[in-house]
């Protein structure tokens, strides 16, 4: 969805810049006439006193509510056109008779039209989330095409619809989404769709001008060659539905009182940065990140504390595992790869800008996050704790121990030499990047991520494939990729070493001769002589709730039984001889003397 939208931005700012370097744009024009004194038409605002409810052939009639209808052969003889015969050619399983789509649009902001569409109580619920100056649209379509769309439950944008006035565009999110039963208007045909959207608060939108809803079509002919058209459906709201004023503002609310004085709109005021539109729009997702990137460093803060509690330490790691692959993964699409890292030395040695970057949140905020931690936790932060597609393994790996699966024990010797896989891809992935960036990001598919994280394993089989092969080496092998593939691990493992911290802590014993740590960490990131190789921790504090535990731990085993036993020497009496002296019997004979 956010190249979506930074193709749509950029194709719009080079129109505006040829536009203007041609002088087609109206501005030699303006120039030229700027010495003849011309009388400003009347700006206008809508007219908040006409709230009659009309039926819905009058609002057709009057050009209050616009239609676009297209047969499957229109959009096929538009993908002609276009030159994509091939796109036109995978639409010819419908008849030509039938209906693509039949789509209807109307400002249901202007009392009469919202009040005809939508009912009275529905009216007075929008009148109230509305705040001033904020328009809203009707969206209503039939036909075999929707113009939803499925990206609004993925990403939360509607990517399938835009609203274009003059320079300015936008798109509407999940958040600005009603979903309605039906239009309510006397004679208004039955719709499949009907939605009402709410204008976002950052969108200029001036409801008396023109403008018009976009409509993309779009067919997928293969994983890589996607071809789409597009549709303009212009809208005007009608001259009757509006006055005329001599200070209003374009932005004026359709819920204020008519009789207020509004403010004068600056003239060519600036659409905000395209990355700023989006930072705004993912508020909510970037506070959750933050937060819980704050836990994050709560726990390694005091791990201490934590890993002296193994089960408190097992469900809060399984918590955040879940949380990193539902919904950092599946939800916000925040998935790091090796093309980030790839695009980011490209960028260096070209034109590099940090707009390009700040196009996606939380992207941006995990990038920052893992650059950070790296400093004090090596790559362990992002790998262990952050990644999606390492959640998804380490959790099938759970999942198949308690299934009862055996797992594979790789011996010391081969698991260091299958690590350095992942170096070698890393390398030939970058020196690819150098020759052709292209090139290097179709090689870099040799991460699933694409398929098991942002696509959810909607994709060509092949991809499938290929991704559930590694989750299931996964169930014998914990986390299989990372350990011995992932070439994202790799770019992060080589600064490992520049850390200026180590908070992992180690008994003068570990490694000689106690082994347990070594035979449990998870990704056998532990040596035989007891040191850990930064290079592969994933920091997920196994060793330390080992350090920690009196009764696994064979050191805190041998200390404490020292201290129990010398406890008990110290607290037993002292012998002392005691001599007994049997005492005669009544019955007995008495002594004879001597």
């Amino acid at each position: 969805t956010v190249t979506l939208m930074v193709i749509g931005d950029s194709i719009t700012r080079s129109a505006i810049a040829v536009a203007r370097a041609y002088g087609v744009d109206g501005a030699a024009a303006a120039g030229a006439q700027a010495a003849v004194p011309a009388v400003a038409a009347p700006a206008r605002l809508i007219d908040e006193s006409r709230d009659a409810v009309e039926p819905w052939q009058a609002l057709r009639d009057a050009g209050a509510v616009r239609n676009l209808r297209l047969s499957p052969e229109d959009v096929n003889r538009v993908f002609r056109e276009s030159g994509r015969q091939d796109a036109a050619e995978r639409g010819q399983e419908a008849a030509d008779d039938a209906l693509f789509i039949d789509l209807y649009v109307a400002l249901a902001s202007v009392p009469s039209i919202g009040r005809s569409l939508l009912g009275d109580a529905e009216w007075q619920r929008l009148k109230e989330r509305l705040k001033p100056g904020q328009q809203a649209i009707l969206v209503a379509g039939n036909g075999a095409y929707s113009f939803k769309g499925s990206g609004y439950v993925r990403g939360g944008i509607f990517d399938r619809i835009e609203i274009i006035q003059d320079e300015g565009s936008f798109r509407f999110r999940d958040r600005n989404h009603q979903r309605l039963a039906d239009v309510v208007a006397q004679g208004a045909p039955a719709l499949r769709e009907v939605a009402l959207f709410v204008v976002p608060e950052d969108a200029a939108f001036d409801p008396v001008k023109p403008w018009r809803l976009q409509l993309m079509v779009q067919r997928v002919l293969s994983v890589s060659d996607k071809a789409f058209v597009t549709f303009d459906l212009p809208y005007e709201l009608p001259a009757r539905y509006t006055r005329a004023t001599t200070t209003a503002s374009p932005t004026a609310s359709p819920l204020a009182s008519p009789d207020a004085p509004a403010a004068v709109a600056p003239r060519d005021e600036a659409p905000p940065a395209l990355w700023r539109q989006i930072w705004r729009g993912k508020a909510v997702q970037v506070a959750i990140l933050t937060a819980a990137l704050l836990v994050l460093v709560g726990i390694f803060f005091f791990q201490d504390q934590l890993t002296s509690r193994p089960l408190l330490h097992d469900r809060l790691r399984l918590a955040f595992l879940a949380f990193a692959l539902f919904w950092i993964g599946w939800y916000g699409q925040a998935q790091l790869s090796i093309v980030n890292v790839l695009t980011f030395f490209s960028a260096l040695r070209t034109d590099f800008r940090w707009d390009y970057f700040l196009m996606d949140p939380l992207v941006f905020i995990l990038w920052c996050a893992t650059a950070i931690s790296m400093v004090f936790w090596n790559r362990g932060a992002f790998c262990g704790w952050l990644c999606p597609f390492g959640a998804l393994q380490e959790l099938a790996n759970r999942f198949a121990r308690r299934l009862g699966l055996r797992q594979v024990t790789v011996r010391h010797g081969v698991n260091q030499r299958l690590s350095t896989l992942k170096y070698v891809i890393f390398l030939v992935l970058f020196g690819f990047s150098l020759y052709d960036l292209a090139l290097a990001e179709r090689l870099a598919e040799v991460e699933p991520f694409k398929t098991a994280i942002i696509l959810r394993f909607l994709r060509d089989w092949p991809f499938v494939v290929f991704a559930v092969a590694l989750v299931a080496a996964g169930l014998f092998i914990e986390r299989f990729f990372c350990r011995y593939l992932c070439p994202l691990g790799a770019a992060l493992a080589i600064p490992a070493r520049l850390r200026i911290f180590n908070w992992l802590r180690r008994y003068r014993d570990c490694g000689n001769p106690c082994q347990r740590c070594n035979h449990e960490c998870p990704v056998q990131a532990i040596e035989p002589t007891g040191e850990i190789n930064p290079n592969e921790c994933i920091q997920c504090l196994h060793c330390q709730m080992l350090y920690h535990h009196k009764q696994k731990c064979p050191h805190l085993i041998q200390k404490y039984g020292k201290r129990e036993r010398r406890r008990a020497a110290d607290s037993e009496p002292a012998v002392q001889e005691v001599v007994l002296h049997r005492a005669p019997g009544p019955n007995a004979p008495a002594p004879s003397e001597p």
